[in-house]
């Protein structure tokens, strides 16, 4: 039986600390050993203030760091950014400011080390410090996700891959949905944390996870040994039916959710909370899906009025299917592969997914 404890929190400091330190200390916080190298993976995708939601808030960050300090470990702090160098993330997401004085490590992920994760990736390319780290713990946000609907446990290691190998690996996975979600199920597994903690304190519904996300106050953290049982637990709470988060399924086709999750704490249900609209990327009798792809699925869009034609997202497209001249943003739809990488890193929230009204009403059609 896995234990997923849930408790009432808010970003007071004070409170904060008690709260981090008492959920480790229930899930057996006698697993950090004195001078191991301890590893703490946040999200950190993108430069942007706490109140963004975008980040992991550095107060969970710093109380699971002191908890590590006090147990006689060595913290190190990493990720791979997706957008904006890794000093100006720490900046404006206050981390700096939160962790003057403390002893710990600050370091992008950068090195690589080959891991076989399986069939049918094989070796891959994961973050050489998480690999090699005594232990890693997983301090995830609780955001929502165009392409894999939400960002919990397991989604938070795909930032053990660096840098533009996470474009590349969307581009690998192409549109398949059910692909990617297998590789960041086995990417979880090759990392292994010990302990996964998840940022619900202050949440990100609508169109996440970057800036067109609307922040949201849920006022809870939810803490276990398995990052698999808190996305699922997660999910019962969201009132979201486990198996249609893609990465649940994943990992239950991979043969990985077989124990029962046992729930304790201040588990309460929110029922109206706003996901993402994910659209079939092809629909329809098989010999139009080219049809339907280019001109009815849900697509990528930019607000003219928002854009600053920065051209982040030209850069960080996997495909090559966004162009750009002095006026706009173009997209070329028949070569997107709907990851939402553009609208995930945009640092001005000016790109969303959305879907044609032409494509709501042939899809109705259809489905008569």
């Amino acid at each position: 039986m896995i234990n997923v404890i849930f408790k009432k929190a808010s970003y007071d400091y004070k409170s904060l600390k008690i709260i981090v330190f008492d959920i480790i200390d229930e899930l057996g916080g006698d697993f950090i050993q004195q001078g191991e190298r301890i590893l703490i993976k946040p999200n950190l995708l993108l430069p942007a203030s706490p109140e963004k939601a975008i980040l992991t808030h550095p107060l969970i960050v710093k109380a699971v760091a002191e908890y590590v300090l006090e147990k006689g470990g060595h913290v190190q702090i990493s990720d791979s950014p997706a957008s904006g160098s890794f000093s100006k993330v720490l900046k404006e997401g206050k981390y700096k400011k939160v962790f003057e004085g403390m002893d710990v490590v600050f370091k992008e992920f950068k090195e690589t080390v080959k891991v076989d994760i399986g069939a049918p990736f094989g070796k891959i390319d994961i973050a050489k410090d998480a690999v090699e780290a005594d232990l890693v713990i997983n301090i995830a946000k609780l955001k929502t996700h165009a392409q894999m609907l939400l960002t919990l446990g397991v989604k938070n290691l795909f930032g053990c891959i660096v840098g533009f190998e996470k474009p590349e690996w969307h581009f690998r996975a192409g549109i398949d949905r059910e692909i990617f979600a297998k590789l960041l199920v086995q990417i979880y597994e090759a990392v292994k944390p010990s302990l996964t903690i998840l940022d619900g304190i202050l949440s990100m519904e609508g169109d996440g996870p970057g800036k067109s996300g609307i922040p949201r106050q849920t006022g809870v953290i939810a803490g276990s040994r398995s990052a698999l049982a808190v996305d699922q637990a997660v999910c019962s709470m969201l009132g979201l039916e486990r198996n249609l988060l893609p990465t649940n399924r994943a990992a239950k086709e991979l043969g990985l959710i077989d124990e029962e999750i046992y729930v304790t704490g201040d588990f309460h249900m929110i029922n109206d909370f706003r996901f993402p609209e994910l659209g079939d990327l092809t629909f329809g009798p098989r010999f139009m899906h080219g049809f339907t792809r280019k001109y009815l699925s849900q697509r990528p869009i930019v607000n003219k009025s928002i854009c600053r034609l920065c051209g982040e997202c030209r850069d960080y497209c996997p495909t090559r299917s966004i162009t750009m001249n002095n006026k706009k943003i173009i997209f070329d739809y028949d070569s997107c592969i709907r990851c939402y990488c553009c609208s995930e890193i945009c640092p001005h929230g000016a790109l969303r997914a959305t879907e044609s009204l032409l494509g709501k009403l042939f899809r109705r059609i259809m489905d008569r």
